[in-house]
């Protein structure tokens, strides 16, 4: 603690060392851009070169209408040098490729052993930072069994304190707790005879035997489907992992409820994260609405897709009051878009069978209409049940697979957005 102090101060190394590979950045830098501009001018005098040839040939060409044997001559002379002049085009062509490949892998070179240099840096800032850490902790240590020598004097007395305090408060507190307990049987009796709905708070093993169920993994997004039977959830947990109803790994869907238990199905891409489980249906199963939420483990998902009607029901309602009150990032999502759309088409009108009808401009009305009360009617289904605003995204099925495969759907409403927002979601929950 005592002795003299060096005011001696040392070079900021740190400061030099990333000012040394700042330059050698900037000198890699310069090199690869006048590697590429040189490539550039040898391919514009290229380019020109073939123009001009481009312009004699179309002279040859005119001379051969007014002088036929000269012509002839003199197209063929022509002819042979535009072949020369391709293969110098060429040659000079591959030369620009090939400075303009030397002065990448320069670029790497530089670029790897910048990098090199920074991770020794790195390394060596790390072992000076050890060893003073070291040193501090030592002071440290001396300080704190001074302190703690002291504190124990003092604890020794306030423990006596405390003891008697703790006997007090016990006291108290076990008055308190048979107080609250009285109150609250007299609250869950009021609830059972007002009809009220409680709130249930799984247990820590409830938790940990869900997520043992799922198989929940470190490191995925695990997505949960749900919604009221016959919604399309296993279409739609399909259409997610790009596939079709009928391939052989994909989510077994049907006129009635074909899911019964919570089903895992990891996404056929090996650099996905997601992992997506179709939940039973709402209604397939005997128990309440607001029970659905705890007894299918939703508690534990990171992301809740709750697949609607054109109106809520009671349990789509719990699940999203649910995953508010569990800091649950949900969805509403209303799948077969196309259908919707192609119902209204025909209600205002259009008829298949008439080949001269104008399919673009009925489509267009009728996927209007369709958006505009879709959103007006779940914006007041949310008001409703209380709950805070939040996008629907409406989606094909047949869309969205499209999409996750990388192709280009002939129409498109919110997939996009809808794939797009879960990847961001997933982000900021890594």
């Amino acid at each position: 603690m005592g002795g003299g102090q060096s005011h001696h101060r040392e070079p900021d190394w740190g400061a030099i060392r990333a000012q040394q590979e700042a330059e050698a950045r900037a000198r890699a830098r310069a090199a690869a851009e006048a590697a590429r501009q040189e490539a550039e001018r040898a391919a514009q005098a290229a380019r020109a070169e073939v123009e001009r040839l481009m312009r004699e040939a179309e002279q040859a060409r005119r001379r051969f209408e007014a002088e036929q044997a000269e012509a002839a001559r003199r197209a063929q002379a022509a002819r042979e040098e535009a072949e020369r002049q391709r293969r110098e085009r060429e040659q000079a062509e591959q030369a620009a490729r090939a400075a303009r490949e030397a002065a990448e892998a320069r670029a790497r070179e530089e670029r790897q052993r910048a990098e090199r240099l920074a991770r020794e840096a790195e390394e060596e800032r790390r072992r000076q930072q050890a060893a003073e850490e070291a040193a501090r902790q030592a002071a440290v240590a001396a300080q704190q069994e001074r302190e703690r020598q002291q504190r124990a004097r003092e604890e020794e007395n306030r423990r006596l304190q405390a003891e008697r305090e703790a006997a007090e408060r016990a006291a108290q507190r076990a008055a308190e707790e048979a107080r609250q307990a009285q109150a609250a049987r007299e609250e869950a009796e009021r609830q059972l005879r007002d009809g009220t709905r409680p709130v249930v708070v799984p247990t820590p093993e409830e938790y940990s035997a869900f997520r043992a169920k799922i198989q929940h993994t470190g490191g995925f997004f695990h997505v949960a489907v749900s919604g009221i039977a016959g919604s399309g959830k296993s279409s739609l947990v399909n259409a997610f992992r790009g596939k079709h109803n009928m391939d052989l790994d994909a989510a077994a869907v049907g006129v009635n409820e074909t899911t019964l238990v919570v089903a895992r199905y990891p996404d056929p891409n090996p650099s996905s994260r997601f992992v997506w489980y179709d939940v039973p249906g709402a209604g397939t199963l005997k128990v309440p609405d607001w029970k659905y939420f705890n007894d299918q483990g939703l508690f534990v998902f990171d992301c809740i897709i709750v697949v609607v009607n054109n109106r809520f029901t009671a349990t789509d309602v719990a699940i999203l009051s649910n995953a508010r009150r569990f800091g649950i990032p949900a969805f509403i999502v209303r799948s077969k878009a196309d259908q919707h759309i192609r119902n209204l088409m025909k209600d205002i009108g259009y008829n298949s069978d008439d080949e001269g009808g104008n399919k673009a401009s009925y489509f267009a009305r009728a996927r209007d209409q369709y958006v505009a009360e879709t959103i007006r009617s779940i914006r007041t289904n949310l008001q409703e049940a209380n709950l805070p605003d939040q996008p629907v995204y409406l989606v094909s099925n047949v869309s969205l697979q499209t999409t996750v495969v990388g192709k280009a759907p002939k129409k498109i409403l919110d997939e996009v957005k809808l794939l797009t927002d879960l990847a961001g979601t997933a982000h900021r929950s890594a």
